[in-house]
């Protein structure tokens, strides 16, 4: 089933979620190049402009394939992709997972707390979305802060809980409610 892509850009202070287009293979070539997002999503390694095209392809075909969203975090002063932002819906649950990611180069700035705020705001235009999950590593605390500043919720670490890069890691696990 298609999912409806908003109507209007998701924003929250510096940032707008929306749509990939080809100019942003930047993009997927700086998170190929960092040491740590290519383990935790589906951003090879190594990208070439083929492969990059490819990712972006992808992104896109979420909506489309009705698994939920992919959006380019852009700057709203310069619309340059600075991240990703997603949404994964659980089919029929009322639930969805997030996540974010934010260029090594552009880390720092606010993005990620933003771009997290308009991805929520986002989720909860889609009527039966009640509940948004953020599963994120123990140590990666600026990612926690994200979280926290955004509004989310700890609720607890799920033990042994992903495979990342191999390795069985514990997760800490954030929530929003749909608020009301």
């Amino acid at each position: 089933m298609r999912l409806a892509w908003p109507s209007e850009a998701p924003s929250a202070g510096s940032v707008l979620l929306r749509p990939w287009r080809a100019s942003d293979a930047h993009l997927v070539a700086e998170f190929a190049a960092d040491s740590y997002i290519p383990t935790i999503g589906s951003v090879p390694e190594r990208v070439d402009d083929d492969g990059a095209a490819a990712w972006i392809s992808r992104q896109l075909a979420r909506a489309e394939q009705g698994t939920g969203y992919s959006f380019a975090v852009a700057d709203k002063q310069t619309d340059r992709a600075v991240g990703h932002a997603g949404l994964s819906l659980r089919s029929d649950s009322g639930r969805a997972v997030g996540g974010y990611a934010i260029s090594p180069q552009c880390r720092g700035r606010g993005y990620a707390k933003d771009a997290l705020i308009a991805l929520t705001g986002f989720g909860w235009s889609i009527q039966a979305l009640h509940r948004i999950e953020l599963y994120i590593e123990p140590w990666n605390v600026a990612s926690l802060r994200t979280a926290e500043r955004a509004g989310y919720l700890r609720e607890g670490v799920l033990r042994s809980h992903q495979e990342i890069d191999g390795v069985r890691r514990d997760m800490t696990l954030y929530a929003a409610l749909r608020p009301g």
